[in-house]
Parts: C-alpha cells; sequence; structure tokens
C-alpha cells in the first residue's frame, strides 16, 4: 500500500487564509452600522419625547398666563374680584397634560398658590438605569418660569414643573416598543442581507476554484461568465492571463522539445562518427598490434611487452568508446526499437546483479510508434532508475512495468529496498533531476511514493502529441 507521495513542481508559497469569512466580516459590518443606527434613532426618540414634554410645559404656562391676564383684565373693568386672584379652575376646566404643577409667586407679599393637573404615578415602569440616565440627559424636572404682566405692571411669576415621570413612562415605551420592532426586523433583514451577500459571494467560490486549479497546473480552467459587472472584468482578467500563461507554456515547450530533438540528432551523429571513424581506426590499431605481437615472437621477441602494451591500450579505449556510444545514444534503441532495447537493458542488469536482484519488465501496449522523442526520455528514466536501485535501494526486486495508451505513456519502476523516506527532490541526485526537467518539457510529471513497509516507486507519465494520437486512431 501507498502511504505517500512527493511530486516535483513548482514550489508556491502558500496563501494565507484570511482572518474572517467575508460574508461573515459584511454582516458583522451591516450589524454595527444597524446598531448604531438603532442606537440614533433611540436617542432621537428620547429627545423628541423629552422635547414634546418641554413644550407641553411651554403651552400650559403660556395658556395659564393669558388666563391669568385676562383675570386681571376683568377685575380693572369690575367684573371680578382681586381676592380671588389668581384663579386656576379655569385651566383645571380646559385641561392640561398629566403631571404637571403650577405654582404662582406674588411680586409683592402674598401667599403662593399652585396646582398639579393630573394623577400621579405611583408605579415606576421604566428601570431604575434608565430613569438615571435620562434624568441626567434632558433634566426633566426643570421648571419654566413666565411672568404675568398686564397694563405694564408685573402682578408675578407663573412657574410650572413639567411632570418628570409621565415624560419617563413615555419614553420607556417609545424605547421599548423600538427594541420589540427592532428585535424583529433586524434579524430579519440581517438574514436577507446574509442570503444576498452569498448570492452575490457566490462567483469569489468559483474564481478561487479556477486558482486552485491554475495552481495546480491546470491552465486550460476558464471561469464562467458572471452577471456582476466587478465579477465578469475579474474572471476575463484571469482566462485572459490563463490562456497567455498557456501559450506560453506551449510555446516554450515547442521550443524545449525541439532543442531535445537537435540535442538527441546530435547525440545521433557524434556517436556514429565515434562508431565508424575512431572505432575503424582503433579496430585497425589492435589489428596493427596483434600482427607486430606474431611477427615479434620469432624475428624479435624483445617487442612482444610493447606490442602486448599497445592492444591491452586500445582495447581499454574501445571500451571507453563503447560505454560513450551507449550514453549518447543507445544503438540497439535506434536499430532494434524501445521494447528490444529495455528487455536487453533488464536482462544485462539480471546478468549483472548475480541473482542477488531479479529485475522484471512488463510491457503493455505497443510502443513502436511513439515520436522519436519519447523513447529516448524513457529509457534514459528506465536506466537511471536502475542504477539508483542497484547503487542504493539494496533491492531484492525491482519491476519495470511500462503502459502505451492512446493517449498517454505510464511508466513505473517499483523495488523493495529499504527507502522508507521519501528523499527530498534537492537532495534527490542528478540523475532523477535531469529526468525530471526532460519529463517536465515534454508536459509530463514524475512522482515518487513509498511503498508499505519499505521501497521506492518512481511513476512518470507522459502525454501522446495530439497529432500522433489522430494518426494512431
Amino acid at each position: 500500500m501507498l502511504s505517500g507521495h512527493l511530486e516535483w513542481r513548482i514550489p508556491l508559497k502558500p496563501i494565507t487564509p484570511v482572518a474572517m469569512n467575508l460574508k461573515c466580516y459584511l454582516l458583522s459590518r451591516i450589524v454595527m452600522i444597524a446598531l448604531l443606527c438603532l442606537g440614533v434613532t433611540a436617542a432621537y426618540v428620547l429627545y423628541q419625547t423629552d422635547r414634546l414634554s418641554r413644550q407641553q410645559a411651554l403651552t400650559a404656562a403660556d395658556t395659564l398666563g393669558r388666563q391669568l391676564e385676562l383675570q386681571q383684565l376683568r377685575i380693572h373693568a369690575g367684573f371680578g374680584e382681586a381676592q380671588r386672584f389668581p384663579d386656576f379652575d379655569l385651566w383645571k376646566q380646559t385641561g392640561g397634560a398629566p403631571g404637571l404643577c403650577v405654582r404662582f409667586l406674588p411680586v409683592q407679599d402674598g401667599t403662593a398658590r399652585g396646582i398639579c393637573h393630573g394623577a400621579n404615578i405611583t408605579t415606576q415602569t421604566w428601570p431604575a438605569l434608565f430613569g438615571d440616565v435620562y434624568r441626567w440627559v434632558f433634566n426633566p424636572d426643570l421648571d419654566v418660569i413666565r411672568p404675568v404682566v398686564f397694563n405694564g405692571q408685573r402682578y408675578g411669576s407663573l412657574v410650572v414643573t413639567p411632570g418628570a415621570e409621565p415624560a419617563m413612562t413615555h419614553a420607556w415605551e417609545n424605547i421599548r416598543n423600538l427594541l420589540a420592532f427592532s428585535a424583529i426586523i433586524v434579524p430579519a433583514i440581517g438574514m436577507l442581507i446574509y442570503v444576498s451577500i452569498s448570492r452575490i459571494l457566490r462567483p469569489a467560490r468559483l474564481i478561487v476554484e479556477g486558482l486552485e486549479q491554475m495552481k495546480k497546473g491546470d491552465l486550460s480552467v476558464r471561469l464562467p461568465d458572471f452577471a456582476v459587472a466587478e465579477w465578469q472584468r475579474t474572471a476575463i482578467a484571469i482566462n485572459q492571463l490563463a490562456a497567455s500563461q498557456q501559450q506560453l507554456l506551449a510555446e516554450h515547450s515547442k521550443l524545449a522539445v525541439r532543442l531535445m530533438t537537435i540535442q538527441d540528432e546530435e547525440r545521433c551523429y557524434l556517436a556514429r562518427e565515434l562508431h565508424d571513424e575512431l572505432g575503424q581506426c582503433l579496430a585497425a590499431i589492435n589489428a596493427v598490434a596483434a600482427s607486430i605481437t606474431q611477427t615479434a615472437e620469432q624475428d624479435c621477441p624483445a617487442l612482444v611487452p610493447e606490442a602486448q602494451t599497445v592492444s591491452r591500450i586500445t582495447g581499454h579505449i574501445m571500451a571507453t568508446v563503447r560505454g560513450l556510444l551507449l550514453r549518447l545514444r543507445p544503438y540497439e534503441l535506434d536499430v532494434l526499437g524501445l521494447s528490444v532495447s529495455l528487455e536487453s537493458l533488464v536482462a544485462k542488469w539480471n546478468s549483472h546483479s548475480g541473482g542477488k536482484t531479479r529485475y522484471q519488465l512488463v510491457i503493455d501496449g505497443d510502443c513502436g510508434q511513439l515520436p522519436a522523442t519519447l523513447p529516448t526520455v524513457i529509457f534514459r528514466s528506465v536506466q537511471e532508475c536502475l542504477t539508483n536501485a542497484a547503487k542504493h535501494a539494496h533491492a531484492a526486486h525491482v519491476k519495470v512495468t511500462l503502459i502505451t495508451g492512446s493517449e498517454f505513456v505510464t511508466l513505473r519502476i517499483e523495488d523493495d529496498g529499504i527507502t522508507a523516506d521519501l528523499p527530498y527532490p534537492d537532495n534527490a541526485g542528478i540523475g532523477l533531476l535531469g529526468i525530471r526537467e526532460r519529463i517536465t518539457t515534454l508536459a509530463g510529471h514524475m512522482r515518487l511514493t513509498t511503498i508499505q513497509p519499505h521501497g521506492l516507486s518512481v511513476h512518470i507519465h507522459l502525454p501522446i502529441p495530439p497529432r500522433l494520437t489522430e494518426a494512431r486512431s
């Protein structure tokens, strides 16, 4: 069972998530604004309540003052009695705001008279804190003073004291009704706003998902059209960026494939030159050295060691040239094809291991029609992985599986060696690094995976060019 995997991709700096969901953030701001508006409305209601109470006191003072001045007019005309002044009976009959208290303070020595209108409130319906704050802010007990003047003579002052308890009762009822109304309206409006914001921000989720796909390397993702102009402009910009990046990567891939093709052609040319020119010369030198050795054995035995030395040096040079030819371009890969070359390579490793490690090859599909670049990359990848397994894995069994489909080629090299942890990409070796670069150039990917209880699996996935797929179909 596979316990983990490591993919070689371009490292990207992780995006730090925001501290709060955008919907919750906007909703919290809206709730704060609603509470602020509620506070302003409550303050306005309290202000209007106090203003109404104050206006009632002013109206009562002005009305009663006019009545008292009218009484003075009747007294001076001989229709009224001076001892009954001030007479509050008319004011009591016409009515007034409940809780108002009226006092008349004469200018000359006399007895002050007063009267209160309406029933006193004996039951407190408002909270004590509300009453204290209301008294501190508005001072509802502030007296209203109106002078009583007739024919230029001032007879006294009329003092009207508003009723604090009725005012606070009325104010608390207004606040309580406002809070009850807000308790119903604010959650309903908040829910509607939350649903609306969710619908408006739904494109943001699609945009993030599209960016995540692009982050993983899928530049073919395109964002849909959105109804909101701002989201639509964002989607168009992201789609254009993805298209330009996709085109740029495609051009780079074509250029890299072209460079690899030129490199392989140059290697083929060098391999042929080494084989045809240097190989023939070394073979001729070796033949001449053998002839000198035969002649020297009869005519000049002292030259035999020198001739044998020349033959040994020539053999060493020929072995080195064969190694160079194998690294430049496997001869059997051009002549016999990928399948036979892999079988020959696995057979050589089985022969060299001496039975300590068993190498197995499984080929599924026709790999004879692959383009010229893919067989070389596949052969070099298998060659490098087998070399690493032999040097470092100490495995008893190594299996190579090559699957050729209509659109993709899959290569897996698995061993049961001592590997228990994934190697770091930076320390994975020059050979694997070169394989990764070639595979990435061909738009493929390479993944290393550990095998339980121990072992390593190298998974290579390469796409087949579309033109080849159409030709084969």
